[in-house]
């Protein structure tokens, strides 16, 4: 018995030996394993509110827009902008908004929401609906070089048989046909062969006197050209 009692107070003595040792760092380690799952569960729950609360007032936006109601509008922007920029909802409510604007006549704040979108946003596919919008809205406004420009930028290329065709309208508009018939001729080598919209490009094109590239026929699908500036692009999941 006290062979075994001996034994016990030196595995006693080693275990406390090793804590004295090591115990500060295994608690340390433990906390911040700790601290961590916390840390990421409180992140979890922070996003999904901001997603809760962000879609609420992405609702307030689509329903103002719905009822012409500039004000409440501009009110929910206003809050989804400067709280929850983050987030998908605020650049698809800024298109909303921006498509109230200019329907309603203030070409200037529809061009400036269309630029919140361009610099906000983290997807490259609402960027380049608000740049392909944005060089409408310049495009009427006749600021040709502005809208070349805006085209310039870099765009997915599901959007590059668009962006081209628009590039042709105003380099056909400021007076620069040739360079507007490789435009439209970019435009059709990009465009998907079996694309409605190749025929719309196709009369321009004939219009300045130029002829059609041979459509790739394996080309992927271009993006659905955007209507006018501001029409909203797919409400984003919570």
């Amino acid at each position: 018995m006290a062979v075994y009692d001996l034994e016990e107070q030196e595995k006693l003595e080693d275990l406390k030996a090793f804590w004295k040792r090591w115990g500060n760092v295994i608690s340390g380690v433990v906390i911040a394993i700790c601290v961590a799952y916390i840390g990421v569960q409180g992140w979890r729950w922070w996003q999904h509110k901001q997603a809760e609360e962000a879609s609420v007032l992405y609702g307030a936006v689509a329903s103002a827009v719905r009822g012409a109601d500039v004000p409440k509008a501009r009110d929910a922007m206003g809050q989804l902008a400067g709280r929850f920029a983050g987030t998908g909802y605020a650049p698809r409510a800024a298109l909303l908004y921006a498509k109230m604007l200019w329907d309603g006549g203030d070409k200037a704040g529809a061009r400036a929401q269309l630029g919140w979108v361009i610099d906000n946003s983290r997807e490259d596919e609402l960027k380049a609906v608000a740049r392909y919008r944005l060089a409408e809205a310049l495009l009427d406004d006749r600021q040709y070089d502005q809208a070349l420009a805006t085209l310039d930028a870099k765009h997915p290329d599901a959007f590059a048989g668009l962006f081209a065709d628009l590039r042709g309208d105003a380099l056909a508009a400021a007076g620069r046909g040739a360079d507007a018939k490789s435009a439209y001729q970019a435009a059709l080598a990009k465009l998907d062969a079996k694309s409605p919209y190749r025929n719309y490009v196709q009369v321009k094109l004939d219009a300045l006197g130029g002829d059609a590239p041979a459509a790739a026929g394996a080309a992927a699908p271009a993006a659905a050209a955007p209507a006018a500036p501001g029409t909203p692009v797919g409400t984003p999941a919570k």
